[in-house]
């Protein structure tokens, strides 16, 4: 992994920052997902129930646990630079779920900057394009993601 600063970025615009580790999908980061959000779907759940009546076969990820890992990738990639202080969600653009991904499966995720913008409150606009694949090839979930990053403010 690559260790960006705020001051490299704009020059990565268009470029691909990094692709993140392989990460197992088990049925416990599922579960825990399931009770977090209260969501106790039993195509997600209920290994048993999902494979009898599942046209997958088993249980998959909840898609939006799938969305909730590109955090998780994010800091895998090197997509925050070494001198924010903090990051902050801003928004999601054109999130799509391509392929359902099985419990059992390895996951992991392609970041391309898109764009680095400063803004007026001192903070850089972050926009990537996020891309979580199955280790098959296909992909599961394509996001454009939005952050904010704050600099340190010894270095703004």
């Amino acid at each position: 992994m690559r260790h960006y600063f705020m001051s490299d970025m704009p020059d990565l615009v268009g470029r691909e920052l990094g692709v993140s580790d392989w990460l197992e999908v088990t049925q416990d980061l599922v579960n825990g997902f399931g009770a977090s959000t209260l969501d106790l779907d039993w195509m997600h759940i209920d290994p048993e129930r999902a494979a009898r009546e599942s046209p997958f076969g088993g249980p998959i990820a909840f898609g939006f646990w799938t969305l909730s890992m590109l955090t998780h990738f994010s800091h895998n990639v090197g997509m925050w630079p070494r001198d924010a202080v903090f990051g902050l969600n801003y928004g999601l653009d054109r999130v799509r779920w391509i392929n359902p991904v099985k419990i059992g499966a390895r996951i992991r995720m392609r970041c391309t900057l898109r764009g680095f913008d400063p803004r007026e409150d001192g903070g850089y606009l972050i926009r990537t394009s996020n891309i979580v694949e199955l280790e098959d090839g296909r992909p599961a979930l394509a996001a454009e993601w939005l952050g904010v990053f704050h600099p340190h403010k010894s270095l703004a």
